[in-house]
């Protein structure tokens, strides 16, 4: 009887312990700022899953360089799929101090790093180093981002990396 209560307790623990690192149990108590940093956070370790976590299922992902949004938790994981892959060393950081509401926060950064890896079949790597600034908008409900729109100077970024002249 002790050797399954103790298994039984391990088993609560290990349970416990996982949800507590994806954030599962308690996602809905946190505030923007908190999914904010925690979703840089993720970015900044090339965690795609985990930043991905950080998505609400009907998520839609707004790059001011594309023509459509992303929709959806699996498209929008796509984008820091393809970032990551394209730019194993990036580093995404808030400048300044947020300006937070209740439903959601926006933030200005600066994204750099270098293109080691191919955006997409068009366009491969240019071993060129980038950095450029922008702002986010997020809305956040129940922990979760519904919306994200990230406006930046794509002109500049597409110029350091060769692409245009």
């Amino acid at each position: 009887m002790k050797t399954f209560a103790r298994r039984a307790v391990l088993a609560a623990a290990v349970m416990i312990s996982a949800l507590a690192g994806t954030g599962f149990a308690w996602a809905a108590d946190m505030s923007a700022a908190d999914v904010a940093k925690g979703y840089l956070a993720a970015w900044n370790a090339k965690d795609v899953d985990k930043a991905a976590s950080f998505y609400a299922d009907d998520v839609e992902y707004y790059d001011v360089t594309l023509a459509e949004a992303h929709k959806g938790k699996e498209s929008a994981r796509e984008v820091v799929q393809v970032f990551t892959t394209a730019a194993p060393d990036l580093k995404w950081e808030m400048k300044g101090d947020p300006i937070v509401s209740d439903e959601g926060i926006a933030f200005q950064w600066t994204f750099s790093g270098t293109n080691t890896g191919a955006w997409g079949p068009d366009t491969p790597a240019t071993n060129k180093p980038f950095s450029f600034d922008g702002v986010t908008f997020m809305r956040v409900k129940d922990g979760k981002i519904t919306y994200q729109g990230d406006y930046y100077d794509g002109y500049g970024f597409q110029k350091q990396l060769g692409w245009i002249q």
